[in-house]
């Protein structure tokens, strides 16, 4: 586990500012799966987008009544196996499963809150240092971790998501809704790739 003074400063937000970071760090993995699914036809991505927008859909819609129960069962008919493919991309397939997983569970039981948060925090630049290892051969530590760009990116994005949101006072859906179609419109995720 890296260290990065942010696992600090999260503790001490609110639980929808909470969700709203875990969604985002979701959103930026969605990519890795989205072109994992177009380069193996293993499953329709849609599926794990759809899955993801009825937690955003809770953060922005007053009313909105999700089963998240029936979505967790969904989701396990999404996440590949690392025996079948021998493609690289399998791995942050699976982090974004695991990610919206631990996401899902949150919001089933929200005594694991700060657990889930910096669960995800972490899986997210666990992606990035797994893809360093592969690619370069470095094995990210505290100690190394500022000298590598990928990894200071990562922390970099989560830095101004959570800025963005630790000055609302109060739940704005407004800026949810923000942080959402910029990240989307973005469409680029934690390793880089992008859906165009």
């Amino acid at each position: 586990m890296l260290r990065n003074p942010i696992q600090l400063r999260l503790e001490k937000l609110e639980p929808w500012q909470h969700i709203t970071f875990m969604a985002a760090l979701v959103e930026r993995m969605y990519p890795n799966y989205a072109v994992f699914c177009q380069q193996t036809e293993f499953s329709d991505p849609q599926a794990f987008r759809q899955i993801l927008d009825s937690v955003w859909e809770i953060l922005t819609v007053k009313s909105a009544k999700i089963d998240f129960e029936r979505q967790l069962e969904k989701l396990e008919e999404l996440i590949p196996s690392e025996e079948e493919y021998e493609l690289y991309l399998t791995y942050p397939a699976i982090d974004a499963c695991i990610s919206l997983s631990t996401l899902l569970h949150m919001l089933l039981d929200r005594d694991l809150m700060l657990e889930s948060v910096l669960k995800i925090s972490q899986q997210s630049v666990a992606t990035v240092c797994h893809l360093e290892l592969a690619q370069n051969d470095i094995e990210v530590t505290d100690n190394n971790q500022k000298e590598i760009e990928s990894v200071c990116m990562e922390w970099d994005v989560q830095w101004a998501i959570f800025r963005a949101l630790k000055d609302c006072e109060s739940r704005d859906i407004e800026l949810i809704k923000g942080i959402r179609t910029e990240l989307r419109e973005e469409g680029v995720s934690n390793l880089g790739l992008s859906l165009g």
